[in-house]
Order: C-alpha cells, then sequence, then structure tokens
C-alpha cells in the first residue's frame, strides 16, 4: 500500500500533462469541429429565444414536469408535433474561458486522486510500471469517460460525440498511467 500523499508528484503531473494534452486536442486537432450543428436560421431563432428572457440553465421542451406530466393528452400532443429540444442556455457574452480551464485543471486534479487512492491501494512499492500503469489507466479512464455515455443515452446527445469524446478520455487515462507508471514510489 502507498499513502495517497506520497502520490502528490504523479497527480500533479500527470493533472498537467492531460491539460495540456487537452487544449492540443481541442485547439489544434479538428475532430471534434462537428459536434454541435449549426441550426438553419440561426439569428430568427436566438432572436426568438432572446425574446423569452431565459436565465441561464438546462431546459428541455416539451418538459413533463414529472411523471404525471407524461400522462398530460396537452403533452402527449406536443411530444408528437415535435420538436423535442433538450438545450443548454449560457449567459450573454458566453462563458468565462478562464473559469472553465480552472474547473477543468481541478476536475484533471480530482482524477489523479483517485487514480493515486485507487492504484496506491492495489500496488505496493517497487511494483513494475506496468502494474501501477493499469491500475492508474483503468480509474483515470472511469473518471475522464464513462459517464459521457449517460448523455447519450438518456439525453440523445450525439453518440459520434460521446465516441470522441470518449477518445479523448482513453488518451488522457493513457497519459496519467504512464505519468504514475513512470513516477511510481521503488
Amino acid at each position: 500500500m502507498v499513502p495517497l500523499m506520497s502520490l502528490w508528484m504523479p497527480i500533479v503531473l500527470s493533472a498537467v500533462i492531460v491539460f495540456v494534452a487537452s487544449s492540443i486536442i481541442h485547439m489544434m486537432l479538428t475532430y471534434h469541429k462537428n459536434d454541435y450543428r449549426k441550426p438553419p436560421n440561426e439569428e430568427d431563432l436566438q432572436d426568438t429565444l432572446r425574446k423569452f428572457s431565459l436565465p441561464p440553465g438546462d431546459y428541455m421542451l416539451p418538459c413533463a414536469g414529472g411523471a404525471a406530466g407524461m400522462k398530460d393528452p396537452k403533452f402527449q400532443e406536443m411530444v408528437k408535433k415535435g420538436p423535442m429540444v433538450i438545450m443548454t442556455v449560457l449567459p450573454a457574452g458566453g462563458s468565462n474561458m478562464g473559469m472553465s480551464l480552472i474547473q477543468w485543471f481541478v476536475y484533471c486534479i480530482v482524477v489523479s486522486v483517485f487514480a493515486a487512492y485507487v492504484t496506491g491501494r492495489a500496488v505496493g512499492p517497487g511494483s513494475p510500471y506496468l502494474t501501477a500503469f493499469r491500475f492508474a489507466g483503468v480509474t483515470a479512464l472511469a473518471g475522464y469517460s464513462l459517464a459521457l455515455w449517460q448523455n447519450t443515452i438518456w439525453y440523445k446527445r450525439s453518440a459520434a460525440t460521446t465516441l470522441r469524446s470518449s477518445f479523448d478520455g482513453l488518451v488522457y487515462a493513457l497519459l496519467t498511467a504512464g505519468t504514475f507508471g513512470w513516477l511510481w514510489p521503488k
């Protein structure tokens, strides 16, 4: 067993490496460019939505509001007519990229802490590179990829988009695993 505090170096370094890798993936590579589609008459749609002064948040249209609402004939008719929409409204002016980057880095630290905890409980000091790699990698993969599929299952997010993001998670997990294997206590 390896104490969590003795793994601070692979925790921080793997988070930094994943942060840099994610920046490269999203700024230099182009395979995420089609994750979101532009609707027809974008300006008209935006003007129409602006009239409602929707506060930032998540919305569903139509929204049953619970199990009882799903039985309401008015709700059922709205579903038949369509379109059904799930959307997130951001504040005017967009989001604060600096804050999002800070939150992403903190998330990378959290995933690395979980990887350190699981690996530290399963793998003793002096274990081979691949042993630490395996436990840290599986844990990091769970942290970076598995929960993405819930949005595809329940909210019909594009499976292709989720697959691309899961691939990113695999890259992040391999980088995390490699860092832990490399810096594993002797």
